[in-house]
């Protein structure tokens, strides 16, 4: 099943995310959902925050031949090495910015069948973890662009807002 992606201004996307308590059919159906979400809009990754559901889950697939379902993520570890490179979301649809992030990122998570997983993201694969779990934390990428960046969007992140039903 597709979900509809939540828009930028829309409340679910400035909500934290709350932990999973159990891992349960239903929880392995949403990200079931969330992965072919994702595929269907073309993105990399897909927070659960962004189809209205506040759990801290978020599935990438970052081209690798390998589809993560992240449950619970902490990041454990970030590179003092920091890249500025282009980012857009499926939350915030036609926006693209560079957005400083480190390099590479040690994360800490339950993958689907439970099982603790700590992996080393670099690149894409780094971006997208930092990218996704912000989400978890009700942080979008426009809030860490430059300020002349979000002046340059200010206008389409109003006309998103408004279309998402807040002014």
């Amino acid at each position: 099943m597709v979900y509809d992606i939540k828009i930028y201004g829309n409340e679910s996307l400035r909500t934290v995310a709350e932990p999973v308590e159990v891992i349960t059919p239903e929880i392995l159906e949403i990200l079931d959902n969330m992965v072919e979400t994702m595929h269907e809009a073309n993105g990399v990754g897909l927070a659960a925050p962004q189809v209205g559901i506040a759990k801290r889950m978020f599935v990438v697939d970052v081209g690798d031949g390998i589809i993560r379902k992240i449950i619970n993520p902490e990041l454990i570890e970030l590179s003092d090495v920091v890249e500025n490179e282009d980012e857009g979301c499926l939350s915030v649809p036609g926006v693209y910015k560079p957005v400083k992030r480190s390099v590479t990122v040690k994360i800490k998570y339950q993958n689907e069948k439970g099982e603790e997983v700590i992996e080393e993201g670099t690149g894409l694969l780094g971006r997208a973890f930092q990218h996704e779990y912000d989400h978890l934390e009700a942080i979008l990428f426009v809030d860490k662009i430059s300020p002349v960046a979000k002046r340059m969007v200010s206008k389409k992140l109003q006309l998103l807002k408004k279309e998402s039903g807040r002014n």
